[in-house]
């Protein structure tokens, strides 16, 4: 049995890069009366550049537009929240794009966040959707996450189980985004985590917003769904529609594969449940033979694999 870790990923060498008519606030503009009692917090908090208003990711071809609600950290800022702030390995993972926060609250109070990172593995194609039961997709994750728990204990990294959905998925065939939550118990303790998930499909590949927080947090991260969705948008030559499938890249896997965690088609395994945590947690996730055979089964593309 192999070991697979998907986590959160920091490259120091990475710019601050975004462009755009982009607003960068200083903290005590953006929050003139909050005060910390700890210089070192107050030194960090400065230190970051709280941008609003229209962001380009570079290379994605996705612009964001990032209301007065809320601020934005680019490459940087984010590695330096969820390493030095949240403690995470800063080697943890690569792919991270940017960060978005809301604007009541100052990056060190107990808030939720989204993680922003992109996916390039090609078109996801929507077919699927329309006849996918949440609720058998919902069992599959449940009995695959078991077992993935059962050797994350053994290894010593403690148990976790998926709940059930915490709010189930929804896919707007208009604009061609998905959300959905799950709830997560690790280890048997009381207080679980949410996982809230946007993803925006684009031509070439996936923008995903990860949301972290706490199951308390549910009701206020699903108020703000409808806007966070509507911020990014995939730019001419990069939308959905402007997919030829004669030259540009099928994904191997569709919406269901895409909920249940993407299919990493060289390899023929599935990332389930992946979940993003506040304060230096990060998961370790064993891929059972069981769970592969029932998932690919679902969510395998018909056809040969992509390269």
């Amino acid at each position: 049995m192999k070991r697979f870790v998907f986590a959160l990923a920091m490259l120091a060498s990475l710019p601050n890069s975004v462009s755009g008519s982009v607003e960068a606030k200083a903290f005590k503009e953006l929050f003139p009366n909050a005060t910390f009692n700890n210089p070192e917090a107050t030194k960090l908090a400065d230190g970051f550049d709280y941008q609003q208003g229209p962001i380009t990711l570079p290379g994605i071809g996705v612009k964001m537009t990032v209301p007065a609600d809320y601020y934005f950290f680019g490459e940087m800022d984010s590695r330096r929240m969820l390493t030095e702030v949240w403690g995470n390995p800063p080697s943890s993972a690569s792919a991270v794009r940017g960060m978005l926060m809301p604007a009541n609250k100052t990056p060190l109070d107990d808030t939720w966040a989204a993680v922003i990172t992109y996916d390039d593995d090609g078109f996801v194609s929507d077919d699927d959707a329309k006849n996918m039961d949440y609720g058998e997709l919902l069992k599959t994750m449940q009995a695959g996450t078991a077992e993935a728990s059962a050797e994350r204990d053994k290894a010593g990294f403690g148990t976790m189980r998926l709940v059930g959905w915490a709010s189930p998925p929804y896919y707007d065939p208009q604009t061609h985004k998905l959300h959905w939550a799950k709830e997560i118990e690790f280890d048997g303790k009381p207080n679980h985590t949410l996982n809230y998930d946007v993803r925006a499909l684009g031509r070439k590949g996936v923008l995903k917003m990860n949301f972290v927080g706490d199951m308390k947090q549910l009701e206020e991260i699903q108020k703000v769904i409808p806007g966070v969705m509507a911020m990014p948008e995939f730019q001419q030559g990069f939308r959905y529609a402007d997919y030829v499938p004669s030259t540009d890249k099928l994904a191997a896997y569709g919406i269901g594969g895409l909920i249940a965690g993407k299919i990493a088609a060289k390899l023929g395994l599935l990332a389930l449940a992946l979940a993003f945590l506040k304060k230096g947690f990060v998961i370790v996730l064993i891929a059972g033979v069981a769970m592969l055979r029932g998932l690919k089964s679902l969510f395998w593309r018909g056809g040969s694999k992509q390269e």
